[in-house]
């Protein structure tokens, strides 16, 4: 299993990963949509997490790109803000359940969140 986060506050996504890769999971990162998009092009992921709200592009597009290239790839967003109906319609259109996690993210909640998208 390898995961990708990408959130435009690199404190934040560098923690993350860290944290991860010191449970066991293979984690890369990206601060910006474009690095994301490079990596999932040269590199196999199993799950991408995606800040919602980044400049430029925000996690829906990203994801709809990234799709393009990696149909298998499954995701969770992350937000300050709650979920949004729009964004659960969308999940629905495209066959995907819809995983979403409020920052601050709990490292303990993201594990869980990572293991039962791999169960599925």
């Amino acid at each position: 299993m390898r995961i990708i986060l990408v959130d435009d506050e690199v404190e934040l996504v560098s923690t993350l990963a860290e944290r991860l890769t010191l449970r066991g999971i293979n984690t890369d990162w990206a601060s910006s949509p474009a690095d994301a998009l490079d990596m999932v092009q040269r590199q196999r992921y199993d799950i991408a997490v995606i800040d919602m709200k980044m400049p430029k592009v925000n996690g829906r597009e990203l994801m709809r790109t990234m799709q393009v290239h990696c149909p298998w790839l499954q995701f969770i967003f992350m937000s300050g803000h709650g979920a949004t109906a729009a964004l659960q319609d969308e999940f629905r259109g495209i066959g995907k359940k819809l995983t979403y996690l409020v920052k601050p993210v709990d490292i303990d909640v993201l594990i869980d969140t990572i293991n039962g998208l791999i169960s599925d």
